[in-house]
C-alpha cells in the first residue's frame, strides 16, 4: 500500500514537472499576444495574389507589414484596389492553425488608420468579408496548413505563380 502512495506521488510530481515545463500543450491555454500598431504600408511595393474572378477588386499584400508573432498569428497589411484607382487597407491577423483572422484596424486615405473596437476572431471559410484572408492563407500565409515558422517562407510562397500553388495545393 506504501509503495502505490510512493508510486502515486511519483507520477504527479512528473505530470506537474511536464507541465511546467510546457511538455503537455493540452494544459496550456493559448493567448494572443498583444498586437502592435499598424504597420505604414506602400501599394506600389504590393505581392498580388488572386481572390475572387470577377470581383473588380485586386488584392495584395506589403511585404514589409508582414509579421509572425510570438502567438503564432501571422499579422500583415492587405490592401484591396478598385479599378478607378482606390485604396482599402486593412491590418489583419491570421490563425493558421484555427482557421481564423482578425482585423485590427482599417485604412482610409484620407484619415489614417482607425483601430477596430473589440475586434474578434472569425472563421475565414465561412465568413464573404474574409474571402481575401481565406485565400490569402491558402495561397501562402499558411504554408502546408500550418502554422508560418519563417517570414522567408511565407514571401516565397506568395510570390509562387498562381497555376503553380493549383497544381501544389
Amino acid at each position: 500500500m506504501r509503495l502505490h502512495r510512493i508510486l502515486a506521488c511519483a507520477l504527479a510530481a512528473a505530470a506537474f514537472g511536464a507541465a511546467a515545463q510546457g511538455k503537455i500543450p493540452e494544459a496550456v491555454e493559448w493567448k494572443e499576444s498583444e498586437a502592435p500598431p499598424p504597420p505604414a504600408f506602400n501599394a506600389s511595393r504590393l505581392i498580388p495574389f488572386e481572390v475572387s474572378a470577377g470581383s473588380g477588386l485586386k488584392f495584395g499584400v506589403d511585404p514589409s507589414t508582414l509579421s509572425i508573432g510570438k502567438d503564432g498569428v501571422l499579422r500583415y497589411v492587405v490592401v484591396a484596389q478598385s479599378a478607378s484607382g482606390t485604396i482599402n487597407a486593412m491590418y489583419e491577423g491570421i490563425r493558421c492553425t484555427t482557421g481564423e483572422y482578425k482585423t485590427y484596424a482599417r485604412y482610409n486615405p484620407s484619415g489614417g488608420w482607425n483601430r477596430a473596437t473589440d475586434p474578434k476572431w472569425e472563421d475565414m471559410r465561412t465568413s464573404q468579408k474574409s474571402r481575401h484572408a481565406y485565400q490569402m492563407a491558402r495561397q501562402g500565409g499558411c504554408p502546408d496548413g500550418g502554422v508560418p515558422v519563417r517570414l522567408d517562407e511565407v514571401l516565397r510562397e506568395l510570390r509562387r505563380p498562381t497555376y503553380i500553388k493549383d497544381h501544389h495545393n
